[in-house]
């Protein structure tokens, strides 16, 4: 396919030339059929003709399309095999044939555009090119296969610019709320003013390298697979969303990375407080969630109102289309009234048949030529109108550009304080709404404007047509049947007024049939309107259910962490909230393009029953009065229809379905990197209480007073060696009976829980049990069911089991939890009891006071500094965290060390340590 469209691009030049020189050639031949063909074409003829070209049943005419056996048609070998790809090519060709020539090959060109091809002819569709438009005017002055591709790509634009937008916004309001912060710490003096220039410096150079990288992966997948920067293809088109697609959500993931790394850095230098600055990173997240919250509302209202323009695009288009294809027609009808007369003076044999071919031959020759280049001009003109119109178009916004930008310098130029920082979000935001606004009311003027001055031009072009026809058929009248017939001038005015009498109800006739067929179009865009309103309300499901799951998980996790304080609960949920309402947006956008893409595959499709059924509600309204093959045809048009409509239903939830398919898959990543985030998040969390409570523990465990106790009791003289060693060996076999003792009711503890755990599995299994039987009972599992239903019904079933489990477990860890919790805070208790015991009655026999807790005077801090500089063995290590096992069992290292010296954790070695102390506190006596 890609090769197809290559080949077809890189011949287009060459194509369009020759198409060209064969169509002018063939004009004359082409006239004379149509003379012949209007001449003895009855209605019913015409029906069978216009059934026949939408059922792709193509009759022989001068052996153009040889019939098949099977019905189907298949072109001449002596055709030219280059105007086979002639419906594929997306050439501006000169009006003469597209406004009215009833050559073969126009009508090659509306079968081929107009009928339901097979599936091979609509795979081949999905990889064929379309003009590639940067705005809406340009698509006035294309005659592409398709103009609704363009409208859509055009669409897709624009949802990608407002996507840049945001982005943009959502960086410029966290770096003002980043900085707000941090100038009012600057102004308490917790931080320099050289770290705060700093910090922004580094925020600011860190998003231009994101946003640039961004750039360059974009521009890259914009230059990959474009081997025409004229056109594309609807397969390059559905690969460049798909892979912009990734690279916003990297750069999301790579955004919040960097925020986050801010803070930390900013933590790590600035003089504040664990406590303020956590409650500066809360404040920091919830206006980051009422950004994001602004930014969505934003999104969803722009998002709605690129759809409308879209519509508004169709209708301008269909208004242009309608002009151009009445000029044809009204013109092929006012021949075929002129050829009647002609007829009606052949049978009178006032005119004899070659005369009248003649007559016919020149008319039409003069007409079509005049057509040709009127229309030309109007072509022309019309890229002239509209190239100036872009050009201006492009000066203004450039200078709207600038006013913007300059405004919203003078802005963020201001000082805000924390207390304003909803202000100024507001503010900021109702100011780039306001040019958003402002820009796309400029856009809408112009296009209006454009679309109305192109349907000037057409007019003139209608006007100027008629004019020439009144002017050739007046000569054909006054000055050309005088001479070539017996009649007199008199007689030939008649006639010719009998002309105009007979276009009377013609044109009649083609401007009911104009207003039809603009009716049928808006009810078939209002149809449209609908499927996204409901595609609208979808994703807004979509999205209420993810968030809803996503918040439940994470509350979840929470409270199986169950050691955090309610500030660092409300920090991870606010974080979570944050990082998922941006994941959420940026689906929303990809959900909406991608209902955009599924539009441009069926556009095809959509077009070619919209035209069979429009064409079928003119047959049945112009003849009232119908025969019966007139109206078995009318059957089997409907029948051809009905059967269309369900192709087109099963291949709308094909392609639903496939990009519903990548949608999920796509979700799924984006919450894979959401659940990455938020695990460093609850990591980081963690890591800040466990350093919080060590050293709070730190500071409460008297470190200060266990050391003077130790240095008393080595140097007193009331301390011996069998009273030490004694009270030692009492305080491990006390430690040894606490340790013991928690043992025993941590395995009692464990036991019951298992049991437990186990009676609540067997009943409910039991219940499970007697639920299936019951549903035996009421049928839902009988024989009769189908596999589907089934299948479902086991799933439910296994799904169910596998929930019940999950919830009995995770209750069960549950309890374990806070059993072990209560068990580690008993056994906290009694160890603390212990160490008091064993201080007191140390103090009380070496004869030191009783002054735990009291911090050590300014004099007494140098000596506290030399005795830790000489016994480095005294110093407690850092208290490690709470576990069940028996090894993490801390002694009160500060005194027992201190005395034993180099005494083991272990209380099955210390017999050897006291006498080592007694040995050692005779030497001190003795000294």
């Amino acid at each position: 396919q890609k090769n197809d469209s290559r080949r077809l691009l890189e011949s287009f030049s060459s194509d369009e030339k020759e198409h060209t020189h064969m169509e002018s050639k063939a004009e004359p031949c082409a006239s004379k059929e149509e003379m012949v063909l209007e001449e003895n074409e009855s209605p019913l003829n015409s029906n069978i003709a216009a059934f026949a070209l939408k059922a792709k049943v193509i009759y022989p005419i001068n052996q153009k399309f040889r019939p098949l056996a099977d019905g189907s048609s298949n072109p001449s070998l002596h055709e030219n095999p280059k105007q086979t790809i002639l419906p594929n090519q997306l050439v501006e060709t000169s009006m003469s044939g597209s406004l009215g020539s009833l050559s073969q090959g126009d009508k090659e060109d509306c079968s081929s555009s107009t009928s339901i091809h097979s599936t091979t002819s609509d795979d081949r569709f999905q990889a064929r090119a379309f003009l590639k438009v940067a705005s809406f005017p340009e698509v006035l002055t294309c005659e592409s296969f398709n103009v609704k591709l363009c409208l859509c790509s055009l669409t897709l634009k624009d949802l990608m610019l407002l996507d840049t937008e945001l982005r943009k916004e959502k960086h410029v309001m966290y770096i003002q709320i980043f900085k707000i912060y941090l100038t009012d710490f600057h102004r308490k003096k917790k931080i320099t003013d050289g770290l705060l220039k700093k910090i922004l410096s580094n925020q600011e150079n860190d998003f231009e390298e994101l946003q640039k990288q961004l750039d360059s992966r974009l521009q890259n997948t914009e230059m990959s697979g474009a081997h025409n920067s004229e056109f594309q293809t609807l397969e390059d088109l559905e690969r460049r969303e798909r892979e912009y697609s990734e690279h916003v959500i990297d750069n999301m993931e790579a955004f919040w990375k960097q925020t986050d790394k801010a803070q930390q850095d900013f933590l790590d230098q600035s003089k504040c407080s664990s406590a303020k600055a956590t409650k500066m990173m809360m404040d920091l997240t919830e206006k980051m969630i009422a950004v994001e919250s602004l930014l969505s509302e934003s999104q969803d209202l722009q998002a709605m109102d690129i759809q409308e323009r879209l519509f508004n695009w169709e209708l301008m288009v269909k208004m242009i289309d309608s002009l151009k294809s009445s000029i044809p027609e009204e013109c092929k009808g006012r021949l075929n009234t002129v050829s009647n007369i002609l007829d009606h003076l052949t049978v009178k044999n006032n005119l004899s048949v070659r005369q009248k071919e003649e007559l016919l031959t020149d008319l039409h020759k003069a007409f079509w030529e005049q057509l040709a280049h009127f229309s030309n001009e109007c072509m022309q003109q019309s890229k002239d109108l509209i190239l100036k119109r872009l050009e201006c178009r492009a000066k203004k916004k450039e200078e709207f550009k600038r006013r913007q930008e300059a405004e919203q310098e003078r802005f963020l130029s201001k000082t805000f304080l924390t207390e304003d920082v909803h202000n100024f979000l507001k503010a900021y935001h109702e100011l780039i709404e306001k040019h958003w606004q402002a820009q796309w009311d400029l856009e809408e003027e112009d296009d209006c404007e454009s679309t109305e001055a192109v349907a000037d031009l057409y007019k003139e072009l209608y006007s100027k047509a008629s004019h020439a026809l009144a002017e050739l058929v007046t000569e054909l009248f006054l000055q050309t049947l005088p001479v070539v017939t017996s009649l007199s001038v008199r007689e030939c005015e008649l006639l010719k007024e009998e002309w105009q009498e007979n276009l009377v109800p013609q044109l009649e006739k083609w401007e009911n049939h104009r207003q039809r067929r603009w009716k049928l179009f808006q009810e078939q865009l209002l149809q449209e309107k609908e499927l996204w309103i409901t595609e609208y309300a979808l994703s807004a499901v979509m999205q209420k259910h993810l968030s809803e799951k996503q918040e439940k998980i994470i509350q979840g996790v929470v409270s199986r962490i169950g050691c955090l304080s309610d500030e660092s609960v409300s920090y991870i949920l606010q974080k979570h909230r944050l990082l998922l309402c941006s994941v959420l947006r940026r689906l929303t956008f990809r959900r909406v393009g991608m209902a955009a893409l599924a539009c441009m595959r069926l556009s095809r499709k959509k077009s070619s029953l919209q035209e069979l059924r429009e064409q079928h509600t003119l047959q049945k309204g112009s003849s009232l009065c119908q025969d019966e093959d007139q109206w078995q045809l009318q059957k089997a048009v409907e029948s051809h229809i009905r059967e269309e409509e369900e192709k087109l239903e099963e291949e709308t939830q094909e392609t639903n379905l496939e990009f519903h398919q990548q949608l999920v898959t796509e979700i799924q990543e984006a919450l894979q990197f959401l659940q990455q985030h938020m695990e460093q998040v609850i990591g980081q969390t963690l890591l800040q209480c466990a350093r919080g409570e060590a050293e709070k523990k730190s500071s409460d465990d008297g470190q200060d007073f266990k050391e003077r106790l130790v240095e008393s009791a080595v140097e007193s003289v009331y301390g011996t060696s069998n009273n030490i060693n004694r009270l030692v060996q009492n305080y491990y076999q006390q430690l040894g009976k606490i340790t013991e003792g928690y043992e025993g009711k941590k395995l009692q503890h464990l036991k019951s829980l298992q049991a437990e755990r186990n009676e609540r599995i067997r009943l409910k299994n039991k219940e499970n049990e007697l639920a299936l039987k019951e549903k035996h009972t009421k049928g839902l599992l009988n024989v009769s069911s189908t596999v589907h239903q089934r299948v479902v019904l086991q799933q439910n079933k296994i799904m169910a089991q596998f929930e019940l489990q999950q919830q009995i477990r995770l209750e069960s860890l549950k309890q374990k939890l806070l059993g072990l919790h209560h068990l580690g805070t008993e056994l906290e208790n009694q160890l603390r009891e212990a160490e008091q015991d064993f201080v007191s009655e140390l103090a009380v026999l070496t004869r030191v006071p009783l002054t735990v807790k009291k911090k050590p005077s300014k004099r007494s801090k140098p000596a506290g500094e030399k005795a830790n500089s000489k016994r480095q063995t005294f110093q407690l290590p850092e208290p490690a965290e709470k576990d069940d096992s028996h090894e993490n069992i801390q002694e009160p290292h500060g005194i027992t060390s201190g005395l034993c010296r180099e005494m083991p954790q272990s209380s099955h070695e210390g017999e050897t340590e006291p006498r080592k102390t007694s040995k050692m506190l005779e030497k001190k006596g003795s000294r």
